[in-house]
């Protein structure tokens, strides 16, 4: 019986991986992270209950070769556990390609390190691996930090926010925003819990305005966004988009919708950034939104050339 998904598609770049760290095989793999009184299998699992059994694995693995490096430094352990993911990508595939596991360590490594001071969830408040992974993530990372990590889920919907912060014990930070004045107000919080879990934060947003008014309220350093509906992946794209343009932020992800492709290594889910100082002026949300809306429509077919349309794919009539 194979171990996880797509076991053949997948155990020749594994072991290779591990064959280049002195390790046999899987199995060895195993025995080392045992040996060292870790569960990594079950770890994973209590993290994230409903993830698929090759995530399972590939942290295994990851975890067994950061053993065998001799390292003890978390940033340094996150960036070969992204490794480890990245053994798992299927070869030729998207994730292969756009070497997403290295990027996920990358981002990890950055969580861990305390010049990053919060990181967002940008995802529609559907997305319940997104309040596992909230939750997993501050407990974790706050084992290796000076400071504790912030973390924050943003995404559309007050009453979505305030049923994910009542079902995952976070708190609720109801919001009002100003559309003439850009001014973000904080109305009311609600902790559904005590401790760690009440320590993320959960904001509703009823746009892209008020999302990113959000974002700077927080003071986001790092922020991801996922797999959502359709609506939710432009809006929350575009609030991330948005804020990114305004502070001069670190493109670290996959831009899959706008056909942007960062250099290797530097991915992350769908996408994600680091904060950095300064802005574009007032009007970085309108381009945002005038780039979208364009640039989705940049190869349609208006008819043959004789009609307008050019080689180019814009029509010019």
């Amino acid at each position: 019986m194979a171990l996880f998904e797509s076991y053949e598609r997948r155990i020749a770049q594994i072991n290779k991986f591990l064959n280049d760290n002195g390790i046999a095989s899987i199995e060895e793999a195993e025995q080392i992270t045992k040996g060292k009184g870790l569960d990594i299998y079950q770890r994973v699992k209590d993290i994230q209950p409903i993830c698929f059994e090759n995530a399972c694995w590939a942290y295994l693995v990851g975890a067994a070769v950061a053993i065998k490096r001799g390292q003890t430094v978390a940033s340094e352990i996150a960036k070969t556990l992204g490794e480890g993911l990245q053994s798992f990508c299927i070869p030729g595939s998207v994730a292969d390609d756009r070497k997403v596991g290295i990027g996920h360590g990358n981002l990890a490594s950055m969580l861990l390190e305390d010049q990053t001071k919060c990181f967002a969830f940008c995802a529609g408040h559907e997305s319940f691996a997104a309040a596992e992974g909230a939750i997993g993530l501050a407990r974790s990372a706050n084992k290796a930090r000076k400071e504790p990590l912030r973390v924050i889920l943003n995404g559309l919907g007050k009453d979505a926010a305030m049923i994910i912060s009542r079902i995952n014990g976070f708190t609720f930070v109801e919001t009002e925003f100003d559309y003439a004045t850009g001014e973000l107000k904080v109305v009311a919080e609600k902790a559904y819990s005590k401790g760690e879990r009440a320590a993320v934060r959960c904001y509703g947003a009823d746009d892209v305005r008020e999302g990113v008014a959000i974002m700077w309220n927080e003071d986001v350093d790092i922020a991801i966004t996922g797999n959502s509906p359709h609506y939710n992946i432009i809006l929350s794209d575009l609030q991330e988009r948005t804020y990114r343009q305004r502070q001069k932020v670190l493109l670290c992800g996959i831009r899959r919708r706008h056909g942007q492709n960062p250099a290797p290594g530097q991915h992350g889910s769908r996408s994600c950034f680091l904060r950095h100082d300064g802005h574009h002026g007032q009007n970085a949300l309108r381009r945002t939104v005038r780039r979208f809306l364009l640039g989705s429509g940049t190869r349609r077919n208006d008819g043959s050339h004789r009609h307008g349309q050019q080689p180019h794919g814009r029509c010019v009539r």
